[in-house]
């Protein structure tokens, strides 16, 4: 970053050397950069040469002090201006300025969207072609020795411009790139200024905290985020306007994903001018961490109780023999009998606790695979329903989307029968139990059971997941529900008790849609970047596919026309041309996935968003994947 960093200030001085004044705006129509003789040329005050500000408030402090001559409706001169800016036109132009000065205006439109405009104080030049129109025949000599340092001047200013246009160049290559390989991470980078609102975003924040806008340049962190969040996030802000980094993590109220957020001060020699931030969904690495973390101490369970539990078994063992060995004497009292029945009971109860132990500490992995939920469920209702009888009844309810999800089955079923046959022994006759499944921000699968019984107590709240915990008395052995934390730990997910109108047992696990396969073929990809089209190849061709390329309607359509074995097709909405992505939709009944880096409120995002596959730019390769067989199901026939 510092390398980066020094690099940028190195550009930054080149461009403050040159002769012309020289600004550059972003596809926003935000300030990234103006140099110093700009701000000497039109006296800007240091507020409006941040980056950062917008086009309109240069446009309006110019246009009030009358740089552009009178002006009758300052916001209507203000509006079209901003028009006119956002069609990004190379243009050319001379004009005086209201101090008498002539300056020419050049403007060139940058490759990912912005431009970059070069002033050139030409006042002497225009004085001199006067002085060579007035005075010709009388002034010869003057003339030549004029037309000679006007020939040295455009010579010194051909050079300069072609400076100039080699760091244009460079400029906008290295924005280029910088701005692909942002978007392109599977991380929201940002940078917010003192006074909190966002200078730069790489338009992933929805990516990471869905539900949000990624449209958060101009607006302050409290906007962007949200009350909750920025609740958590506002107090580590201030620590780094202070000087001091911090990493932390934290849970998305919205989404109920994990968060990790790295605040890095952006320091220069004296004071802290802002902060970069890094944000990240560790969701998937928090549950595997929670699912190692329940392995190992199962393995140290099985350390402590294996020994145990092997020496209890020899005894038992003994006692049963020896037991039985007395229970076949002859002339033992009555009450014998009684006794020995008893103890025999207790040994082989013993004995099956010793193997439920061993069951719940031994090794057991967590074995995923692909299961459709409302098999899953109608199965479980048609396992469970005949231990209930007649006086229970079971109610299943799938608020859950039905798909197919990576889930183990054995381990699942297990869990929820127990809760099942627990809520039974719980519920006096004529009781109601009801396991509900729900998705939660398609992050977490929740499986909650719920009875119509008195519900836990305080104890039974407080200790009912810890192991030989029972409220059944010697009926029970306190193992099932530590059974049932422990096998959803295993899946990387958690458990809930609690009361209303009955016991609640919610099981939350990781809710991860099984993959779909999608057979290799040959892709059409349609995209006017060239670097945006090598990134989306090289992700393509991983996934085993070839790859058909094409910058416009028109080429696609002649591949199209041409090339029988195109399986999918891949398009931009915004090409080359005066035709659209959704154009080509209506060229072919291929299955097709539209892409776009527009903003959600422009109606060609919303029409492609609204007719099936579709990604948002920046993407990851799952993304990629998931979108195209979205498209190929949706043209199968059913």
């Amino acid at each position: 970053m510092n390398r980066t960093r020094s690099h940028d200030a190195m550009i930054a001085a080149g461009l403050n050397l040159i002769q012309q004044a020289m600004s550059i705006f972003d596809s926003d129509l935000r300030l990234v950069l103006i140099n110093r003789p700009m701000q000497h040329m039109f006296n800007l005050p240091t507020p409006l040469v941040q980056p950062g500000v917008s086009f309109d408030e240069v446009i309006r402090y110019l246009a009030e002090r009358g740089e552009y001559g009178e002006v009758n409706d300052l916001d209507d001169f203000v509006t079209a201006r901003v028009k006119l800016a956002r069609a990004f036109e190379a243009h050319y132009m001379e004009r005086t300025r209201a101090n008498g000065r002539v300056i020419s205006v050049e403007g060139a439109p940058l490759p990912d969207g912005g431009w970059v405009t070069v002033y050139t104080d030409i006042t002497e030049t225009k004085q001199q072609e006067t002085l060579l129109r007035a005075r010709s025949e009388v002034l010869s000599e003057q003339v030549l020795a004029r037309s000679e340092e006007l020939a040295s001047t455009n010579r010194a200013l051909a050079s300069s411009n072609a400076a100039l246009e080699e760091t244009k160049h460079q400029l906008t290559k290295m924005e280029a790139r910088t701005r692909l390989t942002t978007q392109m991470m599977p991380a929201h980078i940002a940078h917010i200024d003192l006074e909190e609102r966002y200078t730069f975003s790489n338009r992933r924040l929805r990516d990471v905290m869905p539900g949000g806008s990624d449209e958060i340049v101009g607006l302050t962190a409290a906007d962007a985020l949200g009350a909750p969040t920025y609740a958590v996030i506002g107090p580590h802000i201030k620590r780094a306007f202070n000087g001091t980094p911090s990493v932390f993590e934290f849970t998305h109220q919205p989404s109920s994903r994990r968060i990790r957020v790295a605040l890095t001060p952006d320091n220069d020699k004296t004071s802290v001018q802002g902060v970069y931030v890094l944000s990240m969904d560790i969701t998937e690495e928090t549950q595997t961490r929670v699912a190692l973390q329940q392995t190992r101490r199962r393995e140290m369970a099985a350390q402590l109780t294996s020994g145990l539990a092997h020496d209890f078994s020899n005894l038992l063992t003994i006692i049963l023999g020896m037991q039985s060995k007395l229970e076949r004497m002859p002339n033992l009292p009555s009450e014998a009998d009684h006794l020995i029945s008893a103890t025999l009971a207790a040994a082989r109860r013993g004995g099956g606790l010793l193997h439920r132990i061993a069951d719940m500490t031994g090794p057991r992995s967590f074995r995923p695979v692909a299961i459709k939920l409302s098999s899953f469920l109608n199965e479980l209702a048609t396992m469970a329903n005949p231990t209930l009888g007649q006086d229970h009844s079971l109610k299943v309810v799938q608020d859950a989307p039905d798909g197919t999800f990576n889930i183990d089955a054995g381990m699942l079923q297990d869990s929820l029968l127990n809760l099942i046959l627990n809520a039974r022994d719980a519920t006096p006759p004529g009781g109601h139990i009801t396991l509900t499944a729900r998705a939660v921000q398609d992050t977490w699968l929740e499986l909650e059971v719920a009875d119509s019984g008195p519900g836990f107590s305080e104890k039974a709240l407080k200790n009912a997941l810890q192991p030989f915990f029972t409220t059944k008395g010697g009926e029970g052995s306190g193992l099932g529900l530590a059974m049932v934390y422990d096998m959803t730990k295993l899946a990387g997910g958690d458990v809930r008790l609690f009361n209303d109108s009955g016991a609640h047992v919610v099981l939350r696990l990781p809710l991860r849609p099984a993959e779909i396969q999608l057979p290799p073929g040959l892709v059409l990809l349609v995209e006017d970047s060239e670097e945006l089209r090598m990134s989306i190849r090289d992700m393509l061709v991983a996934q085993g596919h070839l790859v058909l390329e094409a910058t416009s309607v028109h080429e696609a359509e002649t591949l199209l026309a041409t090339v029988h074995d195109i399986a999918y097709v891949l398009s931009d909405i915004h090409l080359s041309g005066a035709r659209t992505g959704l154009d080509l939709v209506k060229l072919t009944d291929r299955p097709m996935t539209l892409m776009t880096s527009l903003p959600t409120s422009d109606p060609l995002h919303q029409s492609a968003a609204a007719r099936g596959a579709f990604l948002q730019k920046p993407f990851t390769a799952e993304a990629l994947r998931a979108q195209l067989a979205k498209a190929a199901l949706k043209e199968t026939p059913q």
